[in-house]
C-alpha cells in the first residue's frame, strides 16, 4: 500500500472521502497493519493503535482506524476535506504516511499547540 518516497515519508495511494466523523479515519485492519509494518519497532510490546500521520495536499493529519470505512480508503471529516483540492471525493489519490520519527514530531508539535493541526 506505500512504499519509501524520501527520508521522512513513505508515499501511497487511497480513496480520499468525506465522513460524518471528527477524526481522519481508515479501515482498522488497515491502520494496524501498517502500524506493525512500519511504525513499531519490534522490541517489547507495543500499541498498534497508534495515530499514523499522513500528508494530504498541504495537510497533515492524524489517522485512526475504524471498522465501517472501505479497505484502501481515507475518511476526513469535512472540514479537512475542505482543506484540500479535492472536490469530487471519492477521489484516488497520492497521500504521504509519515514515518515513525517524523510522525512523532507530528503529533507532539499537534499536542503542544492545542487548535492547530498538524
Amino acid at each position: 500500500m506505500f512504499e519509501e518516497f524520501s527520508s521522512g515519508y513513505y508515499l501511497g495511494r487511497l480513496y480520499v472521502e468525506p465522513s460524518d466523523g471528527e477524526h481522519a479515519v481508515m479501515r482498522r485492519d488497515d491502520h494496524r497493519r501498517i502500524n506493525e509494518q512500519l511504525y513499531a519497532t519490534g522490541e517489547g510490546l507495543e500499541r498498534l493503535d497508534n495515530p499514523l500521520v499522513m500528508k494530504v495536499d498541504q495537510r497533515h493529519v492524524a489517522v485512526h482506524g475504524d471498522e465501517s470505512v472501505p479497505e484502501g480508503t481515507l475518511a476526513l471529516p469535512e472540514a479537512l476535506l475542505d482543506d484540500t483540492r479535492i472536490r469530487n471525493p471519492p477521489t484516488l489519490k497520492e497521500v504521504l504516511l509519515a514515518k515513525a520519527d517524523r510522525a512523532g514530531q507530528l503529533l507532539r508539535y499537534q499536542e503542544a499547540t492545542p487548535g492547530v493541526g498538524t
